[in-house]
């Protein structure tokens, strides 16, 4: 979606003009500047309930729709993950889209090998692996394909690594008109700065980032990704921020709420003014991963945060 840069050039201010925009409220550039954004529901709010098989990815439009009222989903490939190449079964979970009025937004793909090794040939299968799930975001009508960059090497090693597969991946993702987006998801990936220097590098319209609210964990106690406790943070507002200029879509995290009903994580109305100064329009995934709410109480909660404050602003 458009950076901030981008967006003011789009309205004709340039030069002085920036210096007199970061003066006026937001709402003083006219109607078209209302901030506003869209609702999707991001499959990992259910994980539980899919991982229990007490659902199945092919039910998930019809319960973003019926249960939550939201019409835009966001796929996990760890649901589906021997589907990508099933041309009926992207047909039936197409259809299942058409008939509750869906979109289809995304695919987050995750296990397809490391994008980020320092070992070429190893770069070179993960792009390879992630080829199918392009073909089948397609398929399904998705704008993006999310991938993970978790750390190995020094930063520099990481960055060139980055920087060449998602050079070579978006090079195969752009001619279907597929985004290829990156999102803060552990080790070097989860500083925000170092991301936007791997879009820089790669400089293509079809690669951009999914900046999300959680996930800034640099470094945990025992070196692994996920389960040990984190020791090293980095600022999620400061992540947020750096990412914005190149986001084709945000992913709200949330896990738990007080009696106000405020997330209590994260800030989101300050996460928001973030956001909202940046121009960002797009597409703002509700990504409930608590533990103290059942899933279906905490994506509630959410999607009752993010129309808040879409009415208050």
């Amino acid at each position: 979606m458009n950076s901030r840069r981008i967006f003011l050039k789009n309205l004709g201010i340039i030069s002085g003009g920036f210096a007199l925009a970061n003066t006026l409220p937001f709402s003083s550039f006219g109607e078209i500047n209302k901030f506003d954004f869209q609702i999707s529901l991001a499959e990992w709010s259910l994980h539980k309930a899919l991982f229990s098989k007490k659902i199945t990815n092919l039910d998930f439009p019809a319960i973003a729709k019926k249960k939550y009222d939201i019409n835009i989903v966001e796929y996990v490939s760890q649901f589906f993950p021997d589907k990508a190449k099933d041309q009926s079964y992207l047909k039936e979970l197409k259809r299942r889209c058409d008939d509750n009025g869906v979109k289809s937004h995304l695919i987050m793909v995750d296990q397809e090998g490391s994008l980020a090794a320092t070992d070429k040939n190893e770069r070179n299968k993960a792009i390879e692996n992630h080829y199918k799930w392009v073909e089948a975001a397609k398929y399904l009508d998705c704008n993006s394909v999310r991938v993970n960059l978790h750390g190995e090497g020094n930063e520099i090693e990481w960055k060139e690594a980055s920087i060449d597969s998602l050079t070579k991946l978006v090079s195969f993702a752009s001619k279907m008109n597929i985004n290829i987006i990156v999102e803060n998801h552990g080790q070097w990936s989860s500083k925000g700065y170092l991301v936007a220097e791997v879009m820089k590098g790669v400089n293509h319209k079809n690669c951009g980032t999914l900046p999300d609210f959680g996930n800034f964990c640099v470094r945990r106690e025992k070196g692994d990704l996920w389960e040990s406790p984190c020791i090293e943070w980095y600022d999620r507002y400061k992540g947020i921020e750096e990412m914005l200029p190149y986001a084709k879509g945000i992913s709200a995290k949330s896990f738990d709420f007080d009696a106000a009903g405020n997330e209590t994580k994260t800030d989101f109305e300050k996460m928001f003014k973030i956001i909202q100064s940046s121009g960002f329009h797009g597409i703002i995934g509700v990504e409930y991963e608590g533990e103290n709410m059942s899933e279906e109480e905490g994506i509630k909660a959410t999607k009752k945060l993010l129309e808040k404050i879409k009415l208050n602003n």
